[in-house]
């Protein structure tokens, strides 16, 4: 094992993706804190042994910090441009962000400004791509039009399914996701953080979504678990967040490496920051210290990301090529 100071050196030279990232999970705290001034220390969960009771217990209390600070495109603006810069200060070239219709329903903001204020946020040097996040009951009457509206946003990359995994798919849920992917976006779904492999090969089936987020749970299933395996469905895993929320699992025990040691291409983001303290780096740097990812296994995980990122072959290839030299290096 790398020394420590050695090892977050190594982790920071790498050049990294964020595929997993909810931009109202990501408020920075100084902003909350201005928003809401009682906050005169971080949230209790960034202790990095906390767990969440549930998923309930976990998304209260998101959600009250969340709508503290995002009550106006203008704030998702200025949230944006320091999420966006403490990526850059890690080395990371690439991020995949959603933000949530739920939001624009509580708050009764427009969905086209929001998304136009994060792309607008974007510093040069960085690439980001911006997804509709939609819960599970989030296309009520009120909200339908705006999800039909959201396929012809061309600044939108995609949509993905958020919220309690418990709570079945509705029926609009295929019809939707089949209407994204004829209209030429790119579709993920949470499938696998709470619920089992059942759920996942569900999802997998009804909506057919080319990325999963979490999808852990898939490695109770060694069948499933092969079907990943050659179908190229990536998992984008949070290792610390699903520390912190899934009962029974910690850093420890994480399926991340099955997965990865069966084939699974898997990559590693953050998920909540506001709610977990954590950055990208720390992940990389868990999965050394706990889970015993070596160097090449760590810059295979960054690799990752980067081929699964949608990016031209032309854009993506300098940053593969830098890993692989790493790789190849004795």
């Amino acid at each position: 094992m790398l020394p420590e100071s050695s090892l977050a050196a190594f982790i920071q030279s790498l050049p990294k993706t964020e595929t997993h990232l909810h931009i109202e999970g990501a408020l920075p705290f100084e902003l909350l804190q201005r928003a809401r001034p009682g906050f005169s220390r971080p949230p209790d969960s960034w202790a990095p042994d906390f767990k969440f009771r549930d998923f309930a217990h976990f998304e209260q209390e998101l959600i009250g910090m969340a709508i503290s600070w995002y009550t106006s495109p203008e704030r998702y603006h200025e949230a944006a441009k320091i999420v966006f810069a403490r990526h850059v200060a890690q080395n990371v070239k690439y991020v995949e962000t959603s933000f949530a219709s739920g939001v624009i329903e509580l708050l009764g903001l427009d969905g086209y400004e929001i998304l136009a204020a994060i792309r607008a946020a974007v510093p040069v040097g960085l690439e980001v791509r911006v997804f509709l996040g939609i819960h599970h009951t989030g296309a009520g009457p009120k909200m339908r039009p705006v999800l039909e509206d959201a396929l012809g946003w061309p600044e939108l990359a995609g949509i993905d399914l958020h919220g309690p995994e418990d709570q079945p798919l509705e029926s609009w849920t295929a019809e939707y996701w089949a209407a994204a992917h004829r209209a030429g976006k790119y579709t993920k779904a949470h499938a696998g953080e709470f619920m089992g492999a059942d759920f996942v090969r569900r999802v997998l089936n009804e909506l057919q979504p080319h990325r999963l987020e979490h999808g852990v749970r898939a490695a109770e299933n060694v069948a499933l678990v092969d079907e990943l395996a050659h179908s190229r469905v990536a998992l984008d895993i949070c290792p610390i967040s699903n520390h912190k929320l899934m009962p029974g699992i910690t850093l420890a025990n994480h399926p991340i490496r099955q997965l990865f040691d069966a084939g699974v291409k898997v990559t590693v983001s953050t998920d909540d920051p506001i709610s977990f303290g954590n950055a990208l780096t720390d992940e990389y740097e868990a999965l050394a210290y706990h889970c015993g990812f070596t160097r090449k296994e760590l810059v295979q995980l960054a690799r990752n990301g980067f081929e699964v990122a949608l990016m031209p072959a032309a854009q993506k290839n300098p940053w593969l090529d830098q890993l692989d030299a790493v790789i190849a290096a004795p």
